[in-house]
């Protein structure tokens, strides 16, 4: 089944009899024949349904999609991207462990990595991007346990080099976790490239209408869990009956240990009537993200020619840094969205933000409709100076996130924006 068709479909082997659409399953609760029954499931929460804190046919169903786009065994959903970000590593690391993410990623997961964690007792190793093999294998210390990356950062849009990561991490027997966000399954897929767990804001392209914010975490299904450095796969949970996760599920351990430790304890699941709203936005998710990619590669050109614009950074630009990169992961196109700084500084971008009409001031990225950002004064203002530098952020940068409208719409827009600087 191609990569479209599984965007249709939310199983595998859609069958006659199945619903047109995801049906909304809105019950938080299942009923069952007898006790032993009920007593059954909780000794192993693969055989049948809970309770909707941790999983719901409607959700699942959404699930499985996902993991199918990504080329993994099995999802999880969650109920925001930072939960997933926060779930997938909670999953691996407790307090005296340490783990290395690139400096170039979302500035909220920043904040999580370097504070939140950090008061759990967990250290975050912050390396450069484009960081040697030499330098970034001299990061790792003997309590690191992952790997973190985001495949296009939002906003820097520094293109991550998979292949590189996934090399070194693997030498050092610990796993890769790439964020997919902004290309989405339908212009890479991380885990031929050697991740080993793929999380998603589902609430940017996937959702692609901004009507609910949600997260996800594909699980490749690869990474030997049993290779000594993570006993919390290969010792009896306690919590959980004294289960060995690596050896009553095998290759999907690192999920359902995701669904049964921290989704039972924190809850976070999306609710059904989310999940059918994602799944109506997964069904078009091929066909938007061609446009995208089309739109915003002749804003980027409009963008590189115009004179008060001193830099653009856009991946599918020739003459981006990261191009020979994006050409490698990104053969179809680099997404929509665009970094550029204006020149003028911070007060000119804020001046030309708030002259365009078609375009939305919000703080949002991946829409169907055209939208724009000023990262330092939004989504990375908790940052200091040094990390605004370190996250490539710039005071007259704006993200600009292109939409679908009719191209000459957009064009339009900017010119009068750039008009009203005069």
């Amino acid at each position: 089944m191609n990569i479209e068709t599984k965007c249709l479909h939310a199983g595998y082997t859609p069958k006659n009899t199945e619903p047109r659409v995801v049906p909304i399953v809105q019950s938080t609760t299942y009923v069952y024949d007898s006790t032993d029954d009920v007593a059954a499931v909780f000794d192993d929460p693969t055989k049948s349904l809970i309770y909707s804190r941790f999983e719901n046919p409607t959700v699942m169903a959404v699930e499985e999609k996902i993991a199918a786009l990504e080329g993994g065994i099995g999802a999880m959903c969650t109920s925001s991207g930072q939960a997933a970000s926060l779930c997938s590593l909670l999953n691996i690391l407790q307090a005296g462990d340490s783990f290395i993410s690139t400096t170039t990623i979302y500035g909220g997961t920043v904040n999580l990595f370097a504070v939140t964690l950090k008061k759990l007792g967990i250290e975050c190793i912050f390396v450069d991007p484009d960081a040697s093999e030499e330098e970034i294998k001299a990061a790792f210390k003997p309590n690191t346990k992952a790997v973190f990356g985001e495949t296009i950062a939002n906003p820097a849009l520094t293109v991550f080099d998979i292949e590189k990561f996934a090399k070194i991490t693997h030498e050092n027997e610990v796993p890769l976790i790439v964020d997919n966000t902004f290309p989405t399954p339908i212009l890479c897929r991380p885990i031929e490239h050697g991740a080993d767990i793929v999380i998603h804001s589902t609430s940017k392209y996937m959702d692609g209408h901004a009507v609910q914010v949600g997260g996800v975490i594909v699980d490749a299904g690869t990474f030997n869990w049993a290779n000594g450095k993570f006993p919390e796969f290969t010792e009896p949970d306690e919590s959980y009956h004294g289960i060995v996760y690596t050896q009553t599920y095998g290759k999907a351990a690192y999920i359902i240990k995701a669904r049964m430790q921290l989704m039972r304890d924190f809850g976070c699941y999306p609710s059904a009537q989310s999940a059918f709203y994602l799944n109506l936005g997964l069904e078009t998710l091929s066909i938007r993200m061609k446009q995208y990619c089309e739109n915003a590669k002749i804003v980027s050109e409009y963008l590189e020619a115009n004179d008060k614009v001193e830099s653009v950074n856009y991946p599918g630009l020739k003459s981006n840094k990261y191009h020979a990169l994006a050409e490698k992961y990104l053969p179809m196109g680099c997404s929509g969205v665009i970094s550029f700084v204006i020149k003028g500084g911070r007060n000119a971008a804020v001046k030309f933000m708030d002259s365009l009409k078609l375009a939305s001031n919000e703080v949002h990225v991946a829409d169907i409709r055209t939208c724009v950002l000023h990262p330092a004064s939004a989504t990375h203002r908790q940052l200091t100076d040094e990390q605004l530098a370190a996250a490539g952020i710039n005071g007259g940068m704006i993200r600009l996130s292109v939409g679908l409208e009719n191209i000459n719409d957009i064009l339009d827009d900017l010119k009068n924006a750039f008009a009203a600087l005069d």
